[in-house]
């Protein structure tokens, strides 16, 4: 199954409702050819989920075995 590094977060996202930034995702969840954030804005309380999708081709492969 091919993996994409989730090594690296996105920080400083503004919030969907109020623009505030939000300094990091409160859940990353990684899914076939995607990575979802989940957002909570501490300004507002306002939640809100971000979607990146990404070519499975460019991805590095994962090992089988150690």
């Amino acid at each position: 199954m091919a993996k994409t590094d989730i090594g690296y977060l996105p920080r400083g996202n503004p919030c969907a409702q109020c623009g505030k930034p939000i300094f990091a995702p409160d859940w990353v969840e990684q899914g076939s050819g995607r990575i979802s954030y989940l957002w909570t804005c501490r300004a507002c309380d306002y939640r809100f989920e971000a979607v990146a999708f990404f070519d499975e081709r460019h991805a590095s492969a994962e090992p089988l075995a150690a």
